[in-house]
C-alpha cells in the first residue's frame, strides 16, 4: 500500500469535458530521537537520503517501501536504524531542492492546475486534495489526489460515465480513527496526460479527515479555494 501521496498511474488522457457546477514553508529540519547515538542517527540520516531518491527518480510512491529499499542498498538490517516517515519526507524535500531545483516546481504547478481543473469538474462532490501535491513534494511521477464525500460510490461512478470519463477500479485501507481502519472505493483516472486518484468517501467524513500514514495526524486537505490560492501564490 502506498502513503498519502497515492499511487502513480500512466497518465494520459484526455481534458475534464465541460459540465455545470452547482453550489458548493521552508522545509523542517530532519529530526531524530535525542536519546539515538550518533552513529545511529547518522545511518538514519543516509537511508532516508537514499529513500528519498529512490522516491524522486524512480517514481516509488511507498515510504515503508521506499526505507526498505534504501536500508538493503546501504546493508542495514537493524530495524532501529530505519528513519521515520516524517523523515524520509523532509529528505525529499532536501532531495528536490538540490537536484530538482527547477524542474520540479514546474511539475508541481502544472499538477496544481489540473487539481483545481478537476476540482471545479467535481464541484458537486466537495472535493478536498491531499498528498504530494498540495503538500508540495510532488514531481513527475506524482498523481492528483482527491477525496470525493458523496451518499454512494456510484453517484461518482455515475458522473463521470455520463461525462464519458474512463476509469479504473480498486480499493484502500483508510485510518479513519486510530482504532478504525477501513477500506475505501478508489477510482484512477487520467485526463489531459494528468493522473488522477480518487478515493470515495461517505459525506458526512467530510468533518474529519482520515489520519495521514506519514504522521498518523489528521491528513491536511486543501479545498478548491486553497488550491487557487497556492496558484496565486506561485
Amino acid at each position: 500500500m502506498g502513503l498519502a501521496r497515492c499511487d502513480v498511474l500512466s497518465a494520459r488522457g484526455a481534458e475534464w469535458p465541460s459540465v455545470a457546477l452547482s453550489g458548493s514553508a521552508e522545509q523542517e529540519n530532519m529530526r531524530t530521537p535525542s536519546h539515538l547515538t550518533a552513529r545511529t542517527a547518522e545511518m538514519r540520516r543516509r537511508i532516508a537520503l537514499e529513500a528519498a531518491r529512490l522516491i524522486s527518480e524512480h517514481g516509488i510512491r511507498d515510504f515503508h517501501l521506499a526505507k526498505r529499499k534504501a536500508a538493503e542498498r546501504l546493508h542495514v538490517h537493524d530495524e532501529a536504524q530505519l528513519p521515520r516517515n516524517r523523515e524520509i519526507e523532509d529528505a525529499l524535500r532536501e532531495h528536490q531542492r538540490l537536484f530538482q531545483l527547477d524542474e520540479q516546481p514546474q511539475h508541481l504547478r502544472r499538477l496544481r492546475r489540473a487539481a483545481l481543473e478537476a476540482m471545479r469538474f467535481l464541484a458537486r462532490f466537495e472535493p478536498r486534495l491531499v498528498g504530494a501535491v498540495l503538500e508540495g513534494t510532488a514531481d513527475r511521477h506524482s498523481a492528483v489526489c482527491l477525496h470525493l464525500y458523496c451518499e454512494t460510490p456510484e453517484q461518482v461512478m455515475l458522473f463521470l460515465a455520463d461525462h464519458g470519463v474512463a476509469y479504473a477500479e480498486r480499493s484502500r485501507r483508510l485510518r479513519l480513527r486510530r482504532d478504525l481502519v477501513t477500506e475505501v472505493p478508489v477510482l484512477t483516472l487520467a485526463r489531459h496526460e494528468v493522473a488522477f486518484d480518487l478515493t470515495l468517501l461517505p459525506r458526512d467524513a467530510i468533518r474529519q479527515a482520515p489520519l495521514d500514514r506519514i504522521d498518523e495526524r489528521p491528513m491536511r486537505r486543501g479545498t478548491l479555494a486553497t488550491v487557487a490560492a497556492l496558484l496565486d501564490e506561485a
